[in-house]
């Protein structure tokens, strides 16, 4: 695990020094804080930072193939290595070191950059390829590990992080309207698009291939169709599913260095940490924190998981300074990040990393099968009262806009007047609260429309599902969007601002497509098996390998926090302060009038907006302790962005 960065131009590219990209890896130290590596030949310059995880000695990158015209930087981990090498070895390589870096040099020998095809795990790598002139960019299936590039003249720019990016050209701070439309709207910034213009993403299950002064970006994997495998029985599918994500567990155990698990309680988790523990000779150390607010801890039911599977468990109630941590945090997020949850799990990873080096965590379960509550609300529970286009239309535009706020079932029966798929995309945005309060600015929001709409993205998503139901219609869009943008960005940077790698056997692709094909009646029960129950096939498989029914049965509470309440106690203040100060609203985001009326109706008591709220604050500490700094006379970035985040818990 580790950062990665670089910069590749044509032979004689000038403006390429060892000062240049040392400068661009320190922006990465807190990812990996036990190495760095720079190689820079032929208008290429490569390197990383190191988290050692395998070969502890022998793993310093860059990683060459035997002539050493082909190496490459690598942040990730592939699960598979060891049969990969053993090929290879077959095939004639040699190999100098124990990695998993190196059989990506030798792979890429055999196969050009369809190498990707063949690596199980997480990763984002660049290649130089010397003799061809070629740079080759990866990022893995699912998106668990991030990579970002810029092209700039005859240069081609990535990182791990925007910050590395920016190290080199402070001039790309240029901010991206649109993109910061899109997280106003999610809490997050879709992939290819990131808050400054000239940056990308690249979008996971994608590679990039820089060659000739051009850019190729394609798609190499993809979700296959959802629905098309129903198993013989019920016993049939728990065996199945058992089989495969037991393997996904059991391969994500290698490591040179101590290895446990986030542990919330919750059925991912604790399925995780009962397979964890029957494959492994020691007690599993697990991790999980909890707050002295009785309505958001979770912490006993981890506890009650961890005694159940005989786990070495480490716990902590935290009484966090949220001014101090969210003030720290947004120093070092590099766009706007709207997920409270971020807090929770910064402060878990803090705790971890005093024990261990890497962690297998529950992500992604909800999203292969079926978990959040949103899903039975809008497919199951709205559905149940289908309203004609014509009657829809008509109460949006005749009646809806002469309804006074804090009617009794205005927004509900708004909601049940659009078809369900734009039903589903506004349950999940910004949309209601701008409705209702007109939160941002008029000038600011005017110019994107139709294709430019940040609901575009969304809507092209939906419209090119492999799927027929609607279940696994929007389980793939959640896939393509939430997925990669909210839950897997946060799980990196939280934990990567701990020095903590973490690994998510639900992510598996191998499992994951299994799981993609499988009935959507296995994953919200059917008729047969208590309908609209979610996660009916994982939660039937926890329970197989014992978690405790109490951990199980349970509403859902996520990673959550007692926001509701600080907003109105410890936080008030700095809501206020924040989000009507004359420095704040003068940047033209914002309607001054839209957010006194949230505001005013928050405190009030009249609506829980809380998480409307939350997003505002971070836009505006991003812009004021991350994009204030970059973009001051000097273009230099500040030093909290040369060095690692402190390890503060509370």
């Amino acid at each position: 695990m580790c950062g990665i960065a670089g910069i590749v131009g044509s032979e004689d590219a000038g403006g390429i020094s060892y000062d240049v990209l040392h400068r661009m890896c320190q922006t990465l130290v807190h990812r990996g804080p036990d190495d760095e590596g720079l190689f820079i030949k032929s208008g290429a310059a490569l390197g990383m930072r190191r988290l050692r995880i395998i070969d502890l000695a022998g793993g310093h990158q860059p990683v060459f193939n035997e002539d050493r015209t082909i190496w490459v930087v690598f942040n990730g981990e592939i699960y598979n290595f060891r049969e990969l090498r053993k090929e290879l070895e077959d095939q004639g390589h040699r190999f100098r070191t124990n990695t998993d870096t190196e059989v990506i040099v030798h792979l890429y020998e055999e196969l050009g950059p369809d190498c990707v095809h063949k690596l199980r795990g997480m990763f984002a790598f660049a290649l130089f390829d010397e003799q061809n002139r070629r740079l080759l960019l990866a990022r893995d299936r699912l998106g668990i590990k991030p990579l970002h590039y810029a092209q700039v003249g005859g240069k081609l720019f990535f990182g791990s992080e925007i910050k590395a990016i920016l190290a080199a050209v402070p001039e790309l701070s240029e901010v991206n309207s649109q993109a910061l439309l899109q997280y106003f709207y999610f809490g997050y910034i879709p992939d290819p698009s990131t808050a400054f213009s000239a940056i990308h993403k690249l979008p996971p299950g994608h590679i990039l291939e820089f060659e000739n002064n051009e850019v190729r970006v394609r798609q190499y994997w993809n979700l296959p169709e959802y629905g098309t495998y129903s198993p013989d029985s019920e016993e049939d599918c728990l065996d199945q599913l058992e089989a495969k994500l037991a393997e996904a567990v059991r391969i994500r155990l290698i490591a040179d260095v101590p290895l446990g698990a986030l542990l919330s309680g919750g059925t991912d988790s604790s399925t995780i940490v009962a397979l964890m523990a029957r494959a492994s000779s020691k007690p599993v150390k697990t991790f999980s924190i909890g707050f002295r607010n009785a309505d958001f801890n979770e912490a006993h039911y981890a506890c009650m998981v961890a005694e159940r599977f005989a786990t070495d468990h480490h716990e902590l109630i935290v009484e966090p300074n949220v001014l101090e941590t969210i003030d720290t945090l947004s120093r070092s997020l590099e766009e706007p990040f709207g997920d409270s949850s971020m807090l929770p799990t910064y402060y878990v990873s803090c705790l971890a990393r005093k024990h261990v080096t890497v962690v297998l965590s529950g992500d992604g379960g909800d999203e292969a099968f079926g978990g959040y509550d949103r899903y039975r609300i809008h497919l199951q529970e709205r559905s149940r009262y289908p309203i004609p286009r014509w009657a829809g239309s008509w109460y949006r535009t005749q009646v809806y806009p002469r309804l006074r706020y804090g009617v009794p079932g205005r927004n509900l029966a708004y909601s049940l007047s659009l078809p369900w798929s734009e039903r589903y995309i506004e349950a999940v945005s910004l949309v209601p609260a701008q409705r209702n309060f007109a939160l941002l600015a008029e000038d600011f929001v005017s110019p994107f429309q139709g294709d430019a709409d940040p609901l575009s993205i969304f809507r092209r998503h939906l419209a090119e599902a492999p799927a027929s139901d609607d279940l696994s219609k929007v389980l793939y869009l959640d896939t393509k969007t939430y997925l990669p943008g909210d839950i897997l960005t946060k799980v990196d940077r939280m934990s990567m601002a701990a020095s903590l790698e973490a690994r998510v056997p639900l992510l598996d692709h191998i499992f994951l497509e299994w799981v993609t094909a499988l009935a959507p009646k296995w994953k919200m029960g059917g008729e047969k098996m208590g309908k609209g129950r979610q996660k009916y096939i994982l939660t039937k498989l926890a329970e197989r390998v014992g978690v405790p029914a109490a951990a199980l049965h349970r509403p859902k509470q996520g990673f959550a926090l007692p926001l509701l309440h600080w907003m109105r106690n410890e936080l008030k203040e700095l809501v206020l302060t924040l989000l009507l100060e004359p420095r704040t609203l003068q940047r033209g985001y914002f309607s001054e009038p839209g957010i006194r009326r949230l505001l005013d109706a928050f405190f009030r008591g009249q609506t829980d907006d809380y998480h409307e709220i939350w997003r505002l604050m971070m836009f505006e500490l991003w812009q004021r302790n991350f994009l204030e700094q970059i973009q001051r006379p000097d273009a230099a970035l500040p030093a909290h962005c040369l060095t690692p985040l402190p390890e503060r818990v509370g």
